[in-house]
């Protein structure tokens, strides 16, 4: 098997030298390869979109023009007012939420408050029940049968 290559360079349109090289009798086949020209890299990639357009001279005061003034105008002057809305529904809604947690909080003091005024009435309560109660003491009570007139 002989394993011979060609390469040949070529420039494309973005200015990068394109390397082909055909591999004979290997049976493989080689994508090309992308080299810039100039030795430090090269200028700016072109994105697909723009490669198409030109940069011509625009005329000021053609009707095209107007137009597509205005409707950028329109377009940029509805988006900041949604953007200041959105601003002023986000302010609200954290007024909202501020003024919601204050309440929160003063309802949870509340509620510890009256929490601790029912444990001490219950601990005292139970305090007091174990001081009334007397143990009854099993040992030194003695039953006696009643007697029935005999």
């Amino acid at each position: 098997m002989s394993k011979t290559s060609q390469q040949n360079t070529t420039t494309d349109a973005n200015r990068a030298s394109v390397i082909h090289t055909q591999a004979h009798t290997s049976g493989l086949q080689q994508v090309p390869q992308l080299m810039p020209v100039s030795p430090g890299g090269g200028g700016k990639a072109v994105p697909p979109s723009r490669q198409g357009k030109k940069n011509s001279f625009v005329d000021r005061n053609s009707n095209e023009y107007r137009q597509r003034r205005e409707r950028n105008n329109m377009a940029v002057k509805k988006s900041r007012l949604k953007s200041k809305q959105k601003a002023q529904d986000t302010l609200q809604k954290v007024n909202q939420l501020k003024d919601e947690n204050e309440r929160l909080e003063a309802k949870i003091k509340l509620l510890t408050k009256e929490l601790s005024v029912l444990k001490d009435l219950f601990l005292e309560h139970a305090h007091n029940l174990a001081d009334n109660v007397h143990p009854v003491d099993t040992e030194t009570t003695t039953t006696y049968p009643k007697n029935n007139g005999q």
